[in-house]
Order: structure tokens, then sequence, then C-alpha cells
């Protein structure tokens, strides 16, 4: 209902216009039957004939403005859900987001939503359509009860048909969706990977995949279609037994003086008004579409999102502490009652194996996910308490794939819940080892994104810039010296014990060489904390080396040396 409400006033003309082409369809049979008999009485029929043209521009007219209203409502609605929907999901956070993947997301904001956002129209003719077929049915015992019993006795075979139509399309409705979700998945996956695909040479393997639900998919769609075709049949029979059966009653009234001739020809109307299926199985087909649509998109919206506090950020320089923190993944512990205290300025190392937790860790950091259990503080205060934007600002992230968000290079490092000065952006640009290719480009930090070709590295270095220009106090970068060369990662290194000294920072490391400029590093295996100190002191640890072996297995050996703090 709250969909049908964001169709604003064009629900309220859209029930109106309903309302009146339902009285005027009603009408009209009693005018045609009136003026019918007025002939035959050798009446005059102007003023009927005058009503009849009155009636037949009333259902014109309603009848366009019906079709505008119903048009209008459905875009505000579509509009308002798709927003509402999108904000919802960018609300979730990187943890709770990961339930549906991409590619379903996508289907249920664009086409699902259209067809939720369809509800109020189809609700409205559902509910107007009711009009004309009671009113037959009234119109029919008020000319005689006789045709009224006549009609209701057949009533229930509509409803016996209804029902088992209602049904059946409810299903083949909810599985065409959810098959039209899975393809939509299956594709942008495939286009995420396209070069995967390209150098696998799997091209025709990767594409039978993504449209392997298409003949289920075909055999849905044909089956709702013999469903309505089954209906329609159906239909047709029965609305031509009934109109038989009242005619022959109403014939048989006729002969006996009970009612007018021109109340024959309105009885033959109002049983076609009063049967009505053909327009209850259209608004039917529409509603159970749009019901099915509608359970996916709430289906999204129904995941809680991660709600922000409104306490300012303390004073402080930084200091993160992590107590009593419990992770689960898919139900099992990836971290278990972590106590972990980082303080102000420093410089971090996260590293372990695959699956250990650091990004996860990360994550926690900065609030992108919550922990199951226990809280994380920022000098002092629940990162939960924090209001969204003073989080946001006190906290910054570098990924190892980052998102470039803006027209320019220049609004993609200005991005945040603040906009830096220019200035500012081109320091965290210098700082990231991004300035110089940047002013290589067109029109410099005002090259548009889509025309600034960049490499893995390069794209690396704007995402850093972006988080260098709005982390006041933390700054967590996770994995990002991956798509980096070593000098680069060696210049990016030396900004964080230099320029960016004072504030708080947090690296999850996969090379050596990272691990060793830090102050200290975090060694995380079986869900906890195994070590924790200088690299130089873990160094001497035969399983801390071997973290790093197979990354620094090409790497010169007096680098290793140097950098590492000792020979490998």
């Amino acid at each position: 209902m709250g969909t049908a409400r964001h169709g604003g006033a064009w629900v309220v003309v859209l029930a109106l216009t309903a309302l009146a082409i339902a009285a005027a369809e009603l009408a009209l049979p009693a005018v045609i039957g009136g003026t019918v008999d007025a002939v035959l009485d050798g009446r005059s029929a102007a003023t009927w004939v005058l009503v009849c043209a009155g009636l037949i521009a009333v259902l014109v007219a309603c009848d366009a403005l019906d079709d505008f209203a119903a048009g209008a409502a459905v875009a505000r609605s579509t509009a308002r859900l798709r927003h509402e929907l999108l904000a919802h999901v960018l609300a979730l956070g990187a943890r709770p987001a990961k339930r549906l993947p991409a590619g379903e997301v996508t289907a249920r904001l664009v086409g699902n939503a259209e067809e939720a956002g369809r509800v109020a129209p189809d609700v409205v003719r559902s509910v107007a359509g009711l009009v004309p077929a009671l009113g037959g049915i009234v119109a029919l015992a008020i000319i005689d009860p006789w045709l009224c019993a006549t009609f209701v006795a057949g009533l229930p075979v509509f409803m016996l048909v209804l029902r088992a139509f209602a049904r059946d399309a409810s299903d083949i409705a909810e599985r065409y969706l959810a098959l039209q979700g899975t393809i939509a998945g299956r594709l942008l996956d495939a286009l995420a990977g396209a070069r995967t695909i390209a150098a696998a040479g799997t091209a025709e393997r990767e594409a039978q995949r993504v449209l392997g639900p298409l003949p289920e998919l075909h055999r849905q769609g044909v089956a709702m279609w013999r469903a309505q075709m089954r209906i329609a049949a159906q239909d047709a029979v029965l609305v031509a037994l009934l109109e038989i059966a009242v005619l022959a009653v109403a014939g048989v009234l006729l002969a006996r003086r009970q009612i007018s001739p021109g109340e024959l020809i309105a009885a033959s109307q109002f049983v076609l008004l009063a049967s009505g299926i053909e327009g209850a199985v259209t608004g039917m087909t529409r509603l159970v579409r749009s019901r099915a649509a509608a359970a996916r998109v709430a289906e999204v919206l129904e995941a809680t999102p991660m709600r922000y506090g409104t306490e300012p950020a303390p004073a402080g320089g930084g200091r993160l502490e992590f107590r009593g923190v419990t992770a689960l993944a898919q139900g099992r512990p990836v971290l278990a009652d972590l106590d972990l205290v980082i303080p102000a300025g420093s410089f971090v190392a996260v590293v372990g194996r695959s699956g250990a937790g650091k990004s996860l860790l990360a994550a926690l950091a900065g609030r992108l996910v919550d922990p199951d259990a226990g809280d994380v503080r920022l000098d002092g205060a629940a990162l939960r308490d924090l209001g969204h934007e003073e989080l946001r600002r006190e906290i910054g992230y570098g990924f190892e794939r980052p998102a470039l968000i803006g027209e320019t290079l220049g609004d993609v490092i200005a991005c945040g819940t603040e906009s830096p000065a220019r200035d500012e952006v081109i320091a965290a640009a210098r700082a990231a080892r991004a300035d110089d290719f940047i002013r290589h480009m067109p029109d410099g930090y005002d090259t548009n994104l889509a025309d600034a070709p960049m490499s893995g590295g390069e794209v690396q270095r704007v995402g850093l810039a972006r988080t260098f220009a709005h982390a006041r106090r933390v700054i967590v970068l996770d994995d990002v010296a991956a798509s980096l060369d070593t000098v680069t990662e060696h210049h990016i290194s030396a900004v964080l014990t230099g320029a960016l000294a004072g504030r708080t920072r947090i690296v999850v490391a996969h090379r050596a060489s990272t691990a060793a400029r830090a102050d200290a590093v975090v060694w995380l295996q079986d869900g906890g904390i195994r070590a924790y100190g200088p690299h130089d002191e873990l160094w001497r640890d035969p399983a801390y080396r071997a973290l790093f072996e197979v990354r620094d297995e090409g790497a010169d050996a007096d680098a290793v040396i140097a950098t590492n703090g000792g020979p490998p």
C-alpha cells in the first residue's frame, strides 16, 4: 500500500475516472433500453439519444484520462520505489548486501520495481471493475428478480474458475520473475569477468551458462499464456451460456408482458457487465505479476539496514579498541572474542593466511560491518553511537579495487561527506602519487572519467587520493598495494610513515615490505590474534615468515633483507 500512495494525486484522478467509467457503463444499457421503448411506443426519443451520446462522450473522455492518470501514477510510484530500494541497498552495508547477487538486486531494482509500481492502477481498476459487475446484478434484479436469480445460479462457476486461475498464475509469475533474476545475476557476473572469459576461451560455455535458465523461462511464459487462453475460452463459454439462459428467461417474461423490449435489450447488456470475467481476468493477471514483483522487492527492503547513532565524534587522536569482538560469516566465527587496542597515530599492519579475517577486521575498524558480539570504539566512543557523517569524516577507507564515482577525476577524489578545496584534492593526489599522471590527462583534474584511461595501479592511486583527502583521524587500507608496482608502493609507504603519520593507519598487508614499515603487526590466525608486535621480532618465527614466502619469492634478495629486517 505504501507503493500505491507514491502515485500521489494521480491515483485519486484514476479512481474518479474509473468510477465515472463504471457509472457510465451501468447507465448506458438502461438508456439504450429506454430509447428502444420510446421508439416502439411512438414517443420522442430525442432526449434518450442525447443522453446516450453524452454517456458515450463521457466514456471516451474518461477512458483517455484514465490511461494518462494510470501512466503518471505508475511512473511516480516506480520512481519512488526505485529510489527507496537503491537507498536501502546502499544502507545495508557491506556484509548484508551480499545476501543477494548484484544481478539479482539489479533485476529487482529495474524490472520488478516497475511491475510493483503498477499496483495502484491495478488495484483501482480491479475495485472499480466490481462496480459494473455488482451494478449489473442489481439492475437485473430491478428489471425482474428471475433474471437476477438466473444469473446468480451460475455465479459459483465463475468463482471457481477465477480461483483456479489466480492460484496457477501466481505460482507461474513467481517462478518467471525468479528466473529473470537468475539470468540477470549470471549476466552481470559474466560482464565483470569478461577478460577472464576471453583469456580462458570459454565465451561459448559462459553464454550457455548465462542463458541456461532460458528454456525454463520460456516454459513458464508459455504456461502463463496457456492459463490466460484457458480462462479466456472458459469465459467465452460461460458468458455465452449465462447470456442464453438470462435471455431465455427474459424472452419468457417478455412474452408474458412482464418486461418491455427495451428492458430485454438492457438485460442482455447487464448480464455482460455482471459477468465481467474478462476484465477480472485482465486485472487479476496484472495484480498477480505486481504482487509477485512486490514480494521480490519487499525481500530486499525487509533486510535491516545499518543504523547510526547521533553522537558527535569524541576528541582524540584515533585510538581504536576492539572489545570482545566476534564476527560470523555464514554462521561460523571468523573472529572470535577478539580484544585489540591500536594506539592513536600508530601504523599497524594486519597479516594472516587467506580467510584469517584480515579484511573483516578492516571493515569492523570503520563500521562497514557490525560485529555479532562486542563493540569497536574510537577514542572511547562506540562506533555504533556515532552519527553517519561524523563516522565517515573521521575514518576513511582505501580498497584493493576502488570504485571511482564522479564526473571528473577531481570529482572522484573530492567524493565524500564533505567536498575538499581544489588545493586539498591536489595535495591528496600528490600524496597518493597520482598528481603526475592526472596532470598529463587532456584536462587534468577536470578530465571526464570516461575520457581518462587508467591502468589498475593508476585507478588504485586515485582511490588512495580520495581516502587521503577525507580521513581526518583513521585511515584503513585493505590490500591497496596489490595493484601497485614496487616503487609506487614504496612511495605510498613513505607517505604513510611521513605526511600522514599524525593519523592512525591500519593496513591489510600481504607484502613483507609493508609489514616491515609498520609500527606493529597484528598476526591473525584461527579467529584470533596469534601475535602482536614489531615485524622484526615476529620475523624470527618461521610460521610468520611463511606468510610472505610465496608473495616475496621473486623479489631481489637484498631488497627482502633490507625491508624485512633480517635474512630470510
